[in-house]
């Protein structure tokens, strides 16, 4: 291979290729025992996955509930209005933000297996007492409380699979808990309208009793998380004593560099690396775009059954109609993390997945026929879930040591966490049933994060090239992503 080959050559996930190392003298990544790696790795899959998709896919449902509640009555009779209960909204959004980076900074002291157990814990409960609210001080209260808990758990959960899984095995891992996102808007309406036949009961109406249960089944989740989450495959309890250290070794020897993993069991807290994350261009572009993506799926998951209801269908048959996107939408989910993993890229299958959402919106926004627009949301869901695996494992996979990561895992879902305020007040009742405005404003959102994404692609390119060139070798034996030996994702 010449030396112009190699250096125009595209990185791929894990850096350097073996082939390449060998030809630069360095030693190359120790060979495993691939039956102990699969069986490693499918009890890894089999036992952390499930847990955690539970607990995602109970912060959706307690997220986006009140969504279904309105459906049946939470605003006319609590005396709130619209303008109230997306003030209500908003103030969520506000502590969820609020919550995010401090969570991560202490999630390594805490350990996960307590930490993340803990806050959806508190959030069940805060869930649950929602169906016993009276007053709009009442609502936004509540709103608030929740915010502040699950603000924690998304960038938690990208922080510790990125201390379980390799860089390149990290999408099709966050497409997998994700998924139950989009599951939640397919069996979250299935549940609500099942749970709204309880109305009357106790005296309470059946927007109160969907927070109730739905508060209750999270509450179960989080005690049996908190017994079978482990720390880390380190310390996993089902794994011996060889397929930890295989696990271990794994992280450590993942190519090029080793993700900039050596040094992060001993690592201690830095204020210069929060200001190393907080400051990095990829944490800003990839932030910025997953905005964009963010305001679509919020607004999409909070007023599709309202949307639905406006095209003439009654309330339960709205919550009936928005399951079968969220379905499709699982599904392309899966399929785009699996080739984001398979290709090992990130930036540039959300080139490809993004546009989807556009032309869901660019057509929904502008056509009167209600077949038309019911077809469009499936476009709108697939385009946006597929994208979110991708740019979630993008920035972890770019970030290496400890603290840099847990900053930018957390930073990227503040910024982007934002969107919920557009979501929040792009879709008034009034607008109604077109929202041309809303899906104008979201379309133009989408069609910037692709400019974003493309952006930080060719960025993550010429940081590659740099390397190579020898341009950061001042940075020899630092063993994060300011090394050379530290190849960026595309």
């Amino acid at each position: 291979m010449s030396e112009i080959d190699s250096d125009q050559k595209l990185p791929n996930a894990d850096g350097v290729e073996e082939m390449e190392s060998v030809e630069k003298g360095e030693t190359p990544p120790p060979e495993f025992d691939k039956k102990l790696e699969r069986k490693v790795l499918w009890k890894c899959d089999t036992r952390i996955l499930p847990i955690l998709a539970l607990l995602f896919l109970c912060s959706f449902f307690d997220r986006t509930n009140v969504g279904n509640a309105r459906l049946y009555g939470l605003e006319d009779e609590i005396g709130i209005t619209d303008h109230q209960y997306d003030i209500g909204l908003a103030v969520y959004y506000a502590t969820y933000i609020f919550g995010e980076i401090p969570s991560n900074l202490i999630l390594k002291k805490v350990t996960p297996s307590i930490w993340l157990p803990c806050l959806a814990f508190v959030w069940g409960v805060v869930a649950m007492s929602t169906g016993f609210i009276k007053t709009f001080n009442h609502f936004v209260a509540i709103r608030a409380l929740l915010g502040l808990c699950e603000g924690g758990l998304l960038p938690g959960m990208i922080l510790y699979l990125s201390s379980v899984y390799r860089r390149s095995e990290l999408a099709i891992r966050i497409g997998i808990f994700y998924t139950s996102a989009s599951l939640s808007g397919a069996f979250g309406g299935l549940l609500a309208r099942a749970i709204s036949e309880l109305g009357g009961r106790g005296g309470l109406s059946s927007w109160r009793w969907i927070f109730i249960i739905f508060g209750l089944f999270t509450i179960t989740v989080s005690f049996t998380s908190f017994w079978l989450l482990p720390n880390g495959v380190s310390t996993a309890w089902f794994l011996n004593s060889e397929e930890r250290e295989c696990a271990v070794r794994r992280l450590h020897t993942q190519g090029a560099g080793g993700g900039g993993r050596e040094q992060e069991d001993t690592e201690k807290f830095a204020w210069s690396e929060v200001l190393r994350g907080i400051f990095s261009l990829q944490t800003w572009l990839t932030a910025s775009a997953y905005f964009g993506i963010l305001s679509g799926l919020y607004s999409f998951g909070l007023f599709l059954p309202t949307i639905i209801k406006d095209l003439g269908y009654t309330a339960n048959e709205a919550q009936l109609w928005s399951v079968i996107p969220y379905a499709v939408a699982a599904v392309a989910t899966l399929f785009t993390a699996y080739l984001s993993d398979h290709f090992r890229v990130r930036g540039i299958i959300m080139l490809c997945s993004i546009p989807i959402a556009i032309i869901g919106y660019a057509v929904i926004a502008n056509t009167h026929n209600s077949s038309v627009k019911y077809g469009m949301t499936f476009l709108m869901a697939t385009g946006l879930y597929s994208s979110v695996p991708p740019v979630l494992g993008w920035l972890s996979n770019n970030s290496a040591g400890h603290y840099k990561r847990a900053t930018t895992s957390a930073l990227q879902l503040a910024i982007a966490n934002a969107g919920g305020f557009v979501a929040v007040f792009i879709y008034p009742k009034a607008q109604g049933p077109q929202y041309h405005k809303g899906h104008t404003i979201i379309l133009g959102l989408l069609t910037a994060g692709w400019f974003l994404v493309l952006s930080n692609v060719l960025y993550c390119w010429k940081l590659n090239r740099d390397k190579a060139a020898g341009k950061h070798d001042r940075y020899i034996g630092y063993k994060d992503d300011r090394d050379p030996e530290f190849k960026f994702i595309l």
